[in-house]
């Protein structure tokens, strides 16, 4: 029953009968997570005398119109291997349904990057690619099924998680002894594991370029093992950020500036929407997508982990 005269119940009873039905949705999807090398160019990426197949590596990214937590664009970008140069790219506008619940953040999105990788396969089948890297993370996460395990489960196309910020679960906490760790890290390329509470390893912090120090984390998405995702990634570095997020990135934002007149921004701008009535209903008249809310993870100084506002220069803390 409706409480017209508390509205804020309703949306708590609406947004747990959603979490429900996520967690059913999410707990089956986890079983066909499969996180090891499954393809041939794995094998060969981790061997330096061999050549690879890797042919395209794809990245996802949303945006949000700034100041608006509805309006946002959902951009599909492929490159190819080695070179990274890109042959294929795609935006589209996108609006927010869905609750915001935390750790489901992924319900979402997903639908609408999956939506962009579908279009791929209609419109120019030969690029779809061998990879994706996502702008989100994979294992490290509370249910270790975050957004990039999520999308890799659906698209069936092996996928990565990456994210800025470290995403405090499992004990992993960005304390003195996490500082001292990435100070020795000395060169591009050195890494070190991220290692929970219970001793499973949730990623890798990556040092993806001589030049930066601070490290991204990666972690496995889907069909792939962590040090082929960590060696892919910062192969895929010619900045800081792995090139595919981060063309993603630029385009998603050059589009919201064009067609909306904003600079975009990323999962920085925190509210609280209306629940759907049907979770499973996409409100599809139009694709969808929800990324200014970072339930996945946060540091102290409020960075998301994998809502990553790549050098943005709008920056404001999602919590």
């Amino acid at each position: 029953m409706v409480d017209k005269a508390n509205p804020d119940k309703n949306d708590i009873e609406v947004d747990e009968n959603v979490r429900c039905q996520w967690e059913q949705e999410q707990d089956s999807l986890k079983t066909k997570l499969i996180v090891e090398d499954v393809y041939p160019w794995q094998k060969q990426l981790t061997d330096s005398s061999a050549m690879t197949n890797l042919k395209y590596v794809a990245g996802v990214d949303l945006s949000f119109v700034k100041g608006d937590n509805v309006t946002a664009c959902a951009c599909l970008v492929v490159l190819g291997y080695p070179d990274l140069q890109e042959v294929y790219s795609n935006c589209s506008p996108v609006k927010l349904t869905a609750p915001y619940i935390p750790g489901f953040l992924a319900f979402r999105e997903v639908n609408f990057l999956v939506d962009e990788v579908n279009r791929l396969k209609r419109m120019k089948p030969q690029y779809v690619p061998d990879v994706v890297l996502v702008d989100g993370n994979g294992l490290l996460h509370p249910k270790e099924f975050g957004l990039a395990c999520h999308l890799g489960v659906l698209i069936d196309i092996p996928c990565i998680g990456v994210g800025k910020a470290l995403f405090h679960v499992g004990g992993l906490e960005k304390n003195a002894e996490h500082m001292s760790k990435i100070q020795k890290m000395e060169k591009g390329g050195d890494t070190f594991r991220l290692v929970s509470d219970s001793g499973r390893v949730l990623g890798m912090a990556l040092r993806s370029c001589e030049s930066t120090t601070n490290p991204i984390y990666v972690s496995v998405g889907h069909k792939i093992s962590l040090e082929t995702a960590t060696l892919l990634v910062e192969k895929c570095c010619k900045h800081r950020i792995p090139e595919p997020v981060r063309q993603a990135d630029m385009k998603s934002r050059e589009y919201l500036r064009v067609t909306f007149n904003s600079d975009g921004g990323g999962r920085d701008q925190k509210a609280k929407l209306p629940a759907t009535k049907k979770p499973t209903d996409r409100n599809r008249t139009q694709p969808v997508s929800s990324s200014f809310l970072d339930d996945e993870g946060s540091d102290e100084e409020g960075e998301s982990s994998f809502g990553d506002y790549w050098d943005r220069s709008t920056k404001t803390a999602p919590q």
